[in-house]
């Protein structure tokens, strides 16, 4: 709850602030060309970055691997092409932070640290509904009782 309102209360406040202070210092039109030129670099950018992912994530799946990493850099390439477009100076920071090949690597290593753990935490609370036979196999399935009592517990 916090973290949407710091996103859509406090971030437009910040850009505004930001964009009325630069644009005192070289000038309005000035700033608009700085604000489209950083949209025009990031997109550039973003595009290239998102085509050696895909090459990349090609590659491993021919290898017959997952390619996990690559996808998580896919999602952080796609925030980063949304941040680079809106308009502001901060948005802009924080979309080139994600779209640089140095830093992009290291982001997507933690996020998929992160969904792991995740995961990890969700397959545990899902076991206790999973039972494995004696070869480890494991069946899941849907029963209904039909029995008298089950027409009585209905009932009451």
């Amino acid at each position: 709850m916090v973290k949407l309102f710091f996103l859509f209360a406090v971030m437009p406040i910040i850009e505004i602030a930001l964009l009325v202070n630069v644009g005192e210092q070289i000038g309005g039109w000035n700033t608009v060309g700085l604000v489209i030129l950083t949209a025009a670099i990031g997109a550039f950018i973003v595009r290239q970055q998102g085509v050696a992912t895909l090459l990349s994530a090609q590659q491993k799946m021919q290898a017959g691997q997952l390619p996990g990493r690559e996808m998580a850099e896919g999602l952080l390439l796609a925030i980063a092409g949304v941040l680079l477009i809106t308009p502001g100076f901060v948005t802009d920071a924080i979309g080139f932070i994600l779209a640089m090949p140095v830093t992009r690597p290291l982001l997507a290593s933690a996020l998929l640290k992160r969904m792991q753990v995740q995961m990890v935490a969700g397959a545990q609370r899902q076991s206790a509904y999973r039972q494995p036979n004696e070869k480890g196999d494991v069946f899941e399935g849907e029963y209904q009782r039909t029995d008298a009592n089950s027409d009585n517990d209905r009932l009451n």
